[in-house]
Formats: structure tokens, C-alpha cells, sequence
């Protein structure tokens, strides 16, 4: 059986897309057809901020791309020296909060220690930094994209935790989308299941993909990779017939192997 995930594939050096072995694990034959390109601004604002880590009670991260703007900083050799010497030191004495695993290994990759990767989403995020942080404290620097949600923003302002938020990055469609779309279509025909990995996803994707299956769209089973993700689909009028419990690899290739196989949920060893 065939599944579509429309996400990014993982970085080129590091082996086999996590979500494609998963899926084979159960004998799901996936393909990756990314979606989204991401233009990075405001990069030398950026690094003016994280300049001043005594300005700010700590760092909130819910993206991997806010990540990848910190790192296109780090490139600059001046930049890289004054990360490596003192910011970096200085940075970790503060919080650096983070949704999700995949955001929490890049917090590594630059030396800070990521905190509250397990909480998921950025609504748990909001209530793990609630418990920590006191109010009217110094402010959580939160770099994010221009189509950032805002949950965590407004439950941390009714907390009165302050947040500085910077937009470091703006989501585009992909340029090939249609056309990957349209080939993996007569090529592969109709998959069992396609699973969105963002509400921009839905949005830049799902009126090709109803085009693209006709009446067949009934008999796919639409997954999400969380619960906002979810909402967008369901506000498109679609049936959303897996939403992984956390999201990981695991979490989503048992979800939609639960719902491609809905009388036999055995689990693979």
C-alpha cells in the first residue's frame, strides 16, 4: 500500500527519511514530495538580539526553521567566534525551550540545552514554560516564521510571561509542487493514505490533490502529524482518519496502520 507524505525530506547526509523507514517497517511504501520552500529575513536582527542574552530570561523555539536562521547567522566567521566564546556560555544559563524532538536536536547542534521537547505542540509547550517562568520576568526571545499561531503567544501574555517574537523566516509554496504532484498521481495512482505535516501543507496542496483524485478522494485515508495540522484539514471540509499521537516517525506509521488496517492492529517487532 502506498503513502504520501507531503513534507520536506530530512537533511541529505543523514541516511534514510526517519518517517519513510517507519512506514516500511509495516510494509508502506511512502514517497516524500515537499510542499513548502522558506525565505529566511531579519537575519542581522536576529543576531543583534542573541547578541544580548541579558536582556532575555531564555529562548523559545517551535520550529526547526528558527533554528536554520540562527545557523545561516553562525556562518559568518565573526559571528561563529562570538557564539563559540561567550554567547553561547551566556545563553545556557537561561532557559531554551523547545517544541518536539526534531527542534530540540538542532537546539543541540548549536550548544544550547533544549528544555520541554516532550511536550508535543505549542499549546503544551505554553504550559510547561507557564510552570517554570515567574511574571513580568525578563523577556523569552521567540524567533518564528510570518504564519506562527498564536497560541503560545497569547497563553503566555494572559500569564504574564513576556515574549519578544522575531520573524526570521516567510513559508512559500514549493516551486514544483504541482507538477510533483501531478507526475507521483500518474505514476503511482491513488495512495491508500497522505498524511499533511503543516496547515500550510493543506492549504498549498489539498485543492491539487482533490483535483488529482475525483471520486477517488473518498477512499483515501487523510493523517495529520498533530492536532492543528488536523483542525486545518477538517476546516477544509476533509475527514481526518489519523492524527498521530506525538510527532514521530512511530507515533504516525502505528496511526496509519491502524487506520488502513482496522481489524488486525498488530504492531510489528
Amino acid at each position: 500500500m502506498k503513502v504520501l507524505l507531503l513534507k520536506d525530506p530530512k537533511d541529505k547526509d543523514s541516511g534514510p527519511d526517519p518517517y519513510i523507514k517507519e512506514l516500511g517497517s509495516y510494509s508502506l511504501e511512502a514517497t516524500l514530495i515537499p510542499v513548502l520552500s522558506f525565505e529566511f529575513i531579519s537575519l542581522d536582527s536576529l543576531f543583534e538580539k542573541l547578541s544580548h542574552p541579558e536582556c532575555y530570561g531564555g529562548l523559545v523555539f517551535t520550529s526547526p526553521r528558527a533554528l536554520e536562521a540562527i545557523k545561516m547567522c553562525l556562518k559568518e566567521k565573526s559571528k561563529k567566534e562570538a557564539w563559540s566564546k561567550s554567547l553561547k556560555q551566556m545563553w545556557n544559563i537561561k532557559p531554551t525551550y523547545v517544541v518536539g524532538k526534531a527542534t530540540a536536536s538542532l537546539v543541540e547542534e548549536i550548544g544550547l540545552f533544549p528544555q520541554g521537547e516532550k511536550s508535543g505542540n505549542a499549546e503544551k509547550l505554553a504550559e510547561y514554560i507557564c510552570s517554570r517562568e515567574k511574571p513580568n520576568s525578563s523577556a523569552l526571545l521567540f524567533p518564528c516564521g510570518a504564519l506562527k499561531r498564536e497560541v503560545l503567544p497569547t497563553v503566555l501574555r494572559e500569564k504574564g510571561i513576556p515574549l519578544e517574537s522575531l520573524t526570521v523566516y516567510q513559508t512559500t509554496q514549493h516551486p514544483d509542487l504541482q507538477e510533483s504532484l501531478s507526475s507521483y498521481f500518474s505514476q503511482q495512482g491513488i495512495p491508500a493514505s497522505i498524511v499533511f505535516f503543516s496547515p500550510s501543507g493543506v492549504k498549498f496542496c489539498l485543492q491539487h490533490i482533490q483535483k488529482l483524485s475525483g471520486d477517488l478522494i473518498n477512499q483515501v485515508k487523510f493523517a495529520a502529524i498533530g492536532p492543528t495540522t488536523a483542525q486545518a484539514l477538517e476546516a477544509a471540509g476533509i475527514a481526518v482518519s489519523c492524527t498521530a499521537g506525538s510527532p514521530t516517525p512511530q507515533d504516525l506509521a502505528a496511526g496509519i496502520h491502524r487506520a488502513l488496517h482496522p481489524h488486525n492492529c498488530s504492531v510489528p517487532h
